[in-house]
């Protein structure tokens, strides 16, 4: 099985704490066509802990990828397998965070220094699956020149047999910089991932990092065979909804924010039913009406009454009322003045 160019045309990043199952479910109301990330598991997680919790996912996810995290290939084989055994379409390898965890564990954005070692890992996870293996990747760690670690670490794994890599533009420094600074402070190169697919036109290339908007993922698009974002989309997910449209020409209505949330609804009483404390969905809707009037209205109702009244999924319901009071009342204020 192979990924064509549509397939990854535009992505979510996997971000830790934040693309869980139900993060994942409520992007996928927004766009069909998105590629969805897991966060990072680590391949002992897998192997060891508690597969339904770590593993399991709502079918409308599809298409979804697992993203792996660590070093040891026989290891990476088996979660990979796991993976696949479990229903996902892709799996992933973790060559870009920069987290303490994945230093003291020589895994993550460590590996950017051993191509060889990442390698031989991807090439376990293809014998072992049907799957697709791709890569994430920064650009380098620390004093690495830039296009010397990227180059040699695809190079590496393109000649196992791996075609899709996906490159956050940015080095990432190990030592004296946190993981969030990480994702700011370091200078982009979007052109070295330019280079990168004029050096290999058979590869499929993604490029992440600081992608704002879907005009930029156009511009993106002209140079690359995909895009992916992070941080914009989980803040204003209603971006998600122009997606099908703008970058891949489908020509279905997407849902309005309020048929969103009246989807959302069956899900969350899903949820509550089976134990899971509605704040484990409403964090990650906050943003739903972001810039709009009644916006906070929406992001207060929800975070002050979640986790109180966990059980209640009426509270979406009650949110999205105060929005279209808040809407209602501007309209007939525009129209009087």
């Amino acid at each position: 099985m192979s990924l064509t160019a549509p397939d990854i045309r535009f992505s979510v990043a996997p971000m830790m704490d934040w693309t869980d199952r139900h993060d994942r479910y409520f992007m996928r109301l927004m766009s069909k066509r998105a590629r969805l990330y897991t966060e990072m598991v680590t391949a002992d997680a897998v192997r060891f802990g508690d597969r339904d919790k770590l593993l399991a996912f709502n079918k409308e996810e599809h298409p979804l990828a697992l993203q792996l995290g660590g070093s040891d290939p026989l290891a990476l084989a088996e979660a990979a397998k796991i993976g696949e055994d479990y229903g996902y379409d892709e799996i992933n390898l973790n060559v870009g965070c920069p987290s303490d965890r994945v230093q003291s564990g020589q895994f993550g954005a460590c590996l950017m220094q051993e191509p060889a070692l990442v390698a031989d890992g991807v090439a376990a996870m293809a014998a072992a699956v049907k799957l697709p293996v791709t890569v994430k990747s920064r650009i380098g760690v620390d004093d690495q020149e830039p296009r010397e670690a990227l180059f040699a670490l695809v190079e590496k794994c393109k000649s196992v047999g791996i075609s899709h890599f996906i490159v956050h533009a940015r080095k990432a420094w190990l030592e004296g910089l946190s993981p969030k600074e990480n994702r700011d402070i370091p200078p982009l190169d979007y052109g070295l991932v330019y280079q990168l697919k004029q050096a290999h036109p058979d590869l499929l290339i993604s490029i992440n990092g600081g992608i704002e908007s879907l005009d930029a993922c156009a511009a993106h698009l002209s140079k690359t065979d995909g895009v992916m974002l992070g941080r914009a989309p989980y803040k204003n997910p209603y971006l998600l909804a122009a997606v099908d449209a703008q970058l891949f020409g489908d020509r279905d209505t997407p849902p309005s924010r309020e048929e969103v949330v009246m989807q959302l609804i069956p899900y969350a009483e899903k949820l509550v039913a089976n134990g899971t404390p509605l704040h484990a969905l409403t964090r990650h809707v906050m943003g739903l009406f972001q810039g709009l009037p009644g916006g906070r209205l929406w992001r207060r109702h929800l975070s002050e009454n979640a986790p109180r009244r966990g059980d209640d999924p009426q509270i979406l319901r009650e949110a999205l009322a105060l929005v279209e009071e808040q809407t209602a009342k501007k309209a007939a204020m525009m129209e009087s003045g």
